[in-house]
Order: C-alpha cells, then structure tokens, then sequence
C-alpha cells in the first residue's frame, strides 16, 4: 500500500511529528514524505490561479502546478501531521490544499453540480498537537475533513490529537506516551 505523509509541521523537534513518525511506523508500509517547509509551496495568487484555472479548462493535467494533486489523488492511504495553531493548523498546510483542489484530478462535477470525489484513498488520519485544551474540532480537522467527504471522495477520515501539553505542570512525555498507546491499540 502506498502511504503519502503530508508533514505540516514547523518545527525540529515537533510533539506532532513524533506521534506521527510512530503512526507511520505502526502501519508497517512504504511512506513517501512529503515536507511542507521544505517544499516552500505559494498559495494561488491571480497570476498563479489563472495559469491554474486555464489548464485545468484545457484538461492539461500533466503539468508541474498538479504535480501534488496527482500524487494526492493517486495515494492510497495519506496521513497528515498539523500542529494546532490559530484554531487551525499552518499556512503551509492551506497553499498545500490550495494546489491539490484541481477539479479534473482530485474532484469533479456531475450535471447537477455536485462534487465527486476522485481520489483512490479509503482512508485519512490527521494527527495534530496543542499547547492547550481548546482545540475544537471544527476548525482544523473539520475542515480537512469535510474536503474529504465532500470533494476528495475519502469517507475515513480520522483525528489523533494530544492536548495540553504546554500547561505548567503537565507531563508532556506521558501526554504523548498515552497517545501513542492509543494508537497501538487501534492498529
């Protein structure tokens, strides 16, 4: 099975890579890594979502701007590691969706303009961390699911998270260890 892993997180030492490294290890599958800070991806400005939307009317899928949208659409099993930030996970992670929402590739239209979902996908797992406990649900994981169930076609979709672990006087080891635990017990 090929797992594409969306890695959305900043920082060196990142409590959601972590958690994420030992999801993906637990799958026991090829992972091909994707790196958000290393891929420096632009959100879509005018020039940019023109050159998008002009390819995308002449069906010219096979150009560089899709290149994440193919490898997207054509992962069987993704995983995505976001940190909580801002009720919502980083930039990186929206231009990432931004360039993967390609009508023709990763969704497209019926004639009564409902979206269908053309991703091979069964599953998604989001992994997130936060400093606290206010970490509503739908803000950053609701949202990339909701692009799942609605455009991508991808009906599992699953939420990992470990919270407050900037609170003074908690054990951040043993917050993510607990974490960890439940997933093995899941897998």
């Amino acid at each position: 099975m090929d797992v594409l892993f969306i890695n959305a997180c900043v920082r060196e030492e990142s409590r959601t890579k972590k958690i994420a490294d030992y999801y993906l290890k637990k799958l026991g599958y090829s992972v091909a890594e994707l790196n958000l800070e290393k891929e420096k991806i632009e959100p879509l400005y005018q020039e940019s979502l023109k050159k998008r939307d002009e390819l995308l009317g002449n069906g010219s899928y096979d150009d560089e701007m899709f290149k994440y949208a193919r490898q997207f659409a054509n992962a069987q099993y993704i995983v995505i590691a976001a940190p909580y930030w801002d009720f919502s996970f980083p930039a990186s992670l929206k231009s990432y969706i931004e360039r993967i929402n390609a009508i023709g590739i990763t969704f497209s239209y019926n004639e009564k303009g409902e979206a269908s979902g053309l991703c091979k996908a069964k599953k998604l797992v989001y992994i997130t961390t936060c400093g606290g406990y206010d970490v509503p649900d739908d803000f950053g994981f609701e949202y990339i699911k909701r692009l799942c169930n609605s455009y991508y076609g991808i009906n599992d979709v699953e939420l990992i998270k470990a919270t407050g672990l900037d609170i003074v006087g908690n054990n951040v080891d043993e917050i993510i260890e607990n974490t960890i635990n439940e997933i093995g017990d899941k897998l």
